[in-house]
């Protein structure tokens, strides 16, 4: 039996319906939506476009789910950058310890890893979405696949109209569903094969919706000019390890990957708001990659000029201070023959190499995206203002943040808003 089956909830027959409230979109965000709804009593339909819920969910916890991070309330609000005072707020509703206390209650124990990510002890994300469908399932949650959301028909939401019915397209025609309150939770542009492809985008646009654009993020980058072929062809998909950069004001260690166009990986991740912003208005972005950390710049040019007698210069790099393989390679790449030979201009290189990025990779392969629906055009309970009963959550809201649990945490505390201000709205409506 394949994942996909394992989590495919029982399917309604198709059909006009009327619902007390609508999830449009089976992610965490939509998902979370739906049991606070439930919880607060209401009958809850969540629709979504692919054939099973979850999907980007499971492939994310493929080989490790990371849930959230371990680190302070402080530090951990601060990864959500331009947009912290919007998040702040949701997380401390429902951050990090509040989502470990809620895997436990649906049976999954978590660790912190020594990076400080927190990971369910199976480390996979199937044991958690198969109890997740079952509590949800048990709360009378019902769930609707090959739902693709097409907008509202032509009798309302134009003009304020939260009761206008929801088109949907299904693989028996056209279905209309008459939601009192509606939840869109449906993901931003990455991944679009797993069901986030910014559908939506013209449907709320056509309502007026602020929205910034989707942008890229925690993605790969193009180098300025490419990687030699040799570099390339011996080098891509390496990691440089143990390394640091710097990037105006971000300066942090870690590691990533060389790829075949340029670098991607966490620490690229970490500053990829920055140089994708750069690209926009400069045309190019550069980094400062410090490929020994550990070492001081004085360290390093002692070593680099001590002398080496009848050793190569790449034997004498190895040996007093551990270059090699993809680091010695970088040098090279960067400093030609005629650089590598000048021992003052090396040991600098060594400590700040500049890496120019010309691109950012397209946005399907990015592991998230920036921008948006604007946080201006929601109320404090994520209702959108010119639209009465309909509440946006998750990816979709112009917001980014790096790997390392923040995109889920958040993800699941903007759910649990708008499913709480849904709920408010039908008990005042």
């Amino acid at each position: 039996m394949t994942s996909s089956h394992l989590f495919t909830p029982p399917e309604t027959a198709p059909g006009d319906c009327i619902c007390e409230a609508a999830v449009v979109g089976g992610g965490p965000a939509g998902l979370m939506a739906a049991e606070v709804l439930a919880q607060a009593g209401v009958a809850v339909q969540v629709f979504d476009a692919m054939p099973s819920v979850g999907r980007k969910f499971l492939l994310a916890g493929k080989g490790g789910l990371n849930l959230t991070h371990s680190e302070p309330f402080e530090p951990f609000a601060a990864r959500f950058g331009a947009r912290r005072a919007h998040i702040e707020p949701l997380l401390a509703a429902f951050g990090a310890e509040p989502l470990r206390a809620w895997a436990r209650g649906l049976g999954v124990e978590t660790f912190v890893g020594t990076s400080g990510r927190v990971f369910p002890t199976g480390m996979k994300a199937a044991p958690l979405l198969r109890a997740w469908l079952h509590r949800l399932r048990g709360m009378g949650v019902r769930f609707h696949m090959r739902h693709r959301w097409l907008g509202w028909d032509g009798n309302g939401n134009s003009d304020g109209d939260g009761d206008a019915a929801l088109r949907f397209a299904t693989p028996g025609g056209e279905r209309r569903v008459a939601a009192r309150a509606t939840v869109l939770a449906l993901g931003g542009a990455s991944w679009p094969r797993l069901g986030s492809d910014a559908a939506w985008v013209p449907l709320l646009a056509d309502k007026g919706v602020s929205m910034a654009p989707l942008a890229p993020a925690n993605c790969g980058f193009d180098v300025a000019g490419g990687w030699t072929p040799f570099f390339r062809e011996r080098f891509a998909g390496q990691p440089f390890k143990s390394v640091a950069i710097r990037c105006g004001d971000f300066a942090r260690r870690g590691e990533f990957v060389a790829t075949a166009t340029g670098v991607e990986g966490s620490l690229i991740y970490a500053a990829a708001s920055l140089l994708r912003d750069g690209i926009a208005a400069h045309g190019q972005a550069t980094f400062l990659l410090d490929l020994l950390p550990g070492h001081t710049p004085e360290r390093v040019l002692a070593e680099v000029q001590h002398p080496r007698g009848a050793r190569s210069l790449a034997s004498h790099l190895k040996g007093r201070l551990g270059l090699d393989g993809i680091k010695a390679a970088v040098l090279y790449e960067r400093l030609g023959k005629d650089g590598m030979h000048d021992g003052a201009a090396l040991a600098r290189a060594i400590k700040a190499l500049p890496i120019t990025v010309a691109a950012p990779r397209p946005v399907e392969e990015a592991i998230s995206t920036a921008g948006g629906v604007a946080f201006e055009a929601l109320d404090g309970h994520l209702m959108l203002r010119d639209l009465p009963g309909v509440f946006c959550a998750g990816e979709m809201l112009d917001w980014e943040a790096p790997t390392g649990g923040y995109l889920l945490t958040a993800c699941c505390a903007l759910g649990r808003i708008a499913g709480a201000g849904a709920a408010r709205f039908l008990s005042k409506s």
